[in-house]
């Protein structure tokens, strides 16, 4: 039997031995940063930070014959950090504060950090300007008058970020639309709204 005639040994070329030695460097490190990240995901379990309406007072609803509304009211807001080995920083705070519809005030705040695993109260005194409402926003005043309770409506974002270890800098939009009912005899109120993150 004959035996198979063999061509000349083709070498493969240096330059695809590099592609390869890279290739494979780059999917370990690949590999390697995805377990860290992992690993401290697990250890952190970091939580998103959050803002509340925590109380709220109505010291003030005064509507008279000439269809003008004067409300004096006091907003308590936490911003709450639930994580233990960061603070968060808080800013672009802004919210409205309506009554059907009607602006009765903005609730901003400056920017401000909350330390791991604690909370910073933000106080609202409000007390509006004589706003004169339309016949069937005065309809509405009156209505809640004789029911002897009135419903505002808080709505608004807020921005937050946090650095969690190696992970980085995480950051998120929180949402806040809150209904507030007070009844006309002063009692505090305590809503539960909190804000949702996106």
């Amino acid at each position: 039997m004959r035996k198979p005639v063999l061509g000349p040994e083709r070498r493969t070329n240096p330059l695809i031995w590099c592609a390869a030695i890279i290739c494979t460097l780059l999917t370990i490190v690949v590999i390697i940063t995805g377990m860290v990240v992992f690993i401290g995901y697990m250890v952190i379990r970091p939580k998103v930070p959050q803002m509340s309406v925590v109380s709220a007072h109505l010291d003030k609803f005064a509507y008279d014959t000439a269809s003008v509304l004067v409300v004096k009211v006091s907003i308590v807001i936490k911003a709450e950090n639930d994580n233990s080995k960061a603070h968060a920083s808080f800013y672009d705070t802004s919210y409205t504060l309506t009554f059907h519809g009607v602006k009765i005030a903005y609730l901003n705040a400056d920017p401000f950090d909350v330390a791991s695993n604690s909370s910073i109260d933000l106080y609202y005194p409000v007390e509006s300007s004589p706003i004169p409402l339309k016949p069937e926003e005065g309809e509405v005043a009156e209505l809640f008058l004789r029911r002897g309770q009135v419903v505002f409506d808080i709505r608004g974002n807020t921005r937050t970020r946090w650095r969690v270890w190696i992970l980085g800098s995480v950051k998120f939009w929180l949402h806040l639309n809150c209904q507030l009912k007070f009844p006309l005899n002063g009692t505090k109120i305590y809503p539960r709204c909190s804000t949702k993150s996106k």
